[in-house]
């Protein structure tokens, strides 16, 4: 019998296996995918964010409802820390404009493969293509070896790190969700989180400026708003700044059918400045021209102000339209192209140390749990911290009368 068995080889599951195999753990992962990490790695293909610069306060604020559950674990595990493992596995980072917290060579790949190398000289074993079943009647995990029937893998204390259910061909494909429920554990439906948002544009909009960037907007739902960019798609809109608002947005489409949202296409310009410059001379221009000329409205932002009617001829009414563009949002974007993923097993579920309550010796962490988080670093960051503080529950539940010396 293994000390720990760890399901799920994202950032969750393999920063609890380092953390157990340091203490001398006998710890095996296993995944269903052919290699580890996919999502992991699938993020670091535009530049891996591992977290974010801000204080302490700001940072959990952005775990909405799930501050006060977050925040003592990334007390115990800040972004310092992640970023001084980082760099411990030899990859230096950097801190962006935004803020946020990159390796230097901004993929996930020489980090990863650094990461498997450490596990590796730590005797953790790797099991691939490997998939959770559920459990016997005598409480073991059942695991099915290259799609074959599956068998018990006894061990003192599971950790399940399976992921929500964003990208599920990277591996997150929550089928674990009926085999929890049947145990008689809440989990919450899941929905897309930082996801795009369908909105029916007209066949102009489609057909002309799909795939087309706003850039330097603000877009806002309800009292909630925030600065950044945004992309006009075929279907919708989607982008840093849509993300960004994902938990608004969705909070809003279920419980009205829709979601109005407003975009300000020249934040940086105050309604009064916006005017003056709308009040000069046309002369001979074109209604576009002008306003490229003026104000610096590109086409795409034009034909986005024409999309809600007909552009005013009094300009305190034009820069009113400007500054407030309104879009009505019908549907999320799929959850298999969501970045991330809302809801998972209730916290109401779990105790201290992230152990089911209804199922002792079981502890679970990452997406698996009912938290979300923008994008910016704060998602990997609380995968880290919950990794972490599961492997620290499992080493409490084992006793240190049972750790091996890791010379051995």
């Amino acid at each position: 019998m293994i000390d720990a068995l760890i399901i799920g080889a994202g950032p969750a599951g393999l920063f609890a296996a380092e953390h157990l195999s340091a203490k001398g753990y006998d710890v095996v992962v296993v995944d269903r995918m052919p290699s580890p990490a996919r999502k992991f790695l699938m993020a670091g293909r535009g530049g891996l964010n591992l977290t974010h610069s801000e204080a302490l306060e700001p940072f959990v604020s952005r775990y909405r409802e799930a501050e006060n559950f977050i925040k003592p674990l990334i007390s115990d595990f800040p972004p310092k820390a992640l970023i001084d493992w980082c760099e411990g596995l030899g990859q230096e980072t950097f801190v962006g404009t935004s803020g946020r917290v990159f390796p230097k060579s901004m993929k996930a790949s020489p980090l990863v493969r650094a990461w498997l190398r450490r596990l590796d000289d730590r005797s953790v074993r790797l099991l691939t293509r490997s998939a959770f079943r559920g459990f016997s009647q005598d409480g073991n995990a059942l695991i099915s070896r290259d799609n074959e029937a599956p068998s018990p893998m006894p061990a003192r204390a599971v950790l399940l790190a399976l992921g929500g259910a964003s990208w599920p061909k990277l591996g997150s494909d929550a089928a674990w969700v009926p085999v929890l429920r049947d145990a008689g554990i809440e989990v919450v439906d899941f929905q897309p989180s930082n996801c795009g948002f369908e909105v029916s544009w007209s066949a102009f909009i489609q057909q002309r400026f799909a795939g087309h960037p706003l850039k330097r907007i603000k877009v806002a739902c309800g009292s909630h708003s925030v600065l950044g960019e945004a992309i006009l798609s075929e279907k919708g809109l989607e982008g840093g700044a849509i993300y960004a608002l994902s938990a608004e947005i969705r909070t809003q489409l279920n419980h009205s059918g829709t979601a109005p949202i407003s975009i300000d296409l020249r934040p940086q310009l105050t309604h009064q400045a916006l005017q003056e410059k709308l009040r000069r001379p046309r002369g001979k221009q074109s209604m576009s021209t002008f306003l490229r000329k003026t104000v610096g409205l590109q086409p795409v932002e034009q034909a986005l102000i024409r999309e809600s009617g007909p552009l005013p001829d009094v300009s305190g009414e034009l820069a009113t339209r400007i500054k407030n563009v309104p879009v009505t949002c019908t549907a999320t974007y799929g959850i298999d192209r969501a970045i991330s993923s809302a809801g998972g097993i209730a916290l109401t579920e779990i105790d201290p140390h992230l152990m089911l309550r209804k199922i002792p010796g079981v502890f679970v962490s990452g997406e698996m749990l009912d938290w979300e988080a923008p994008t910016g670093g704060y998602l990997l960051q609380a995968c880290f911290a919950t990794g972490l503080a599961a492997a620290e529950g499992i080493s409490a539940f084992l006793g240190p009368q049972s750790q091996k010396d890791p010379a051995s």
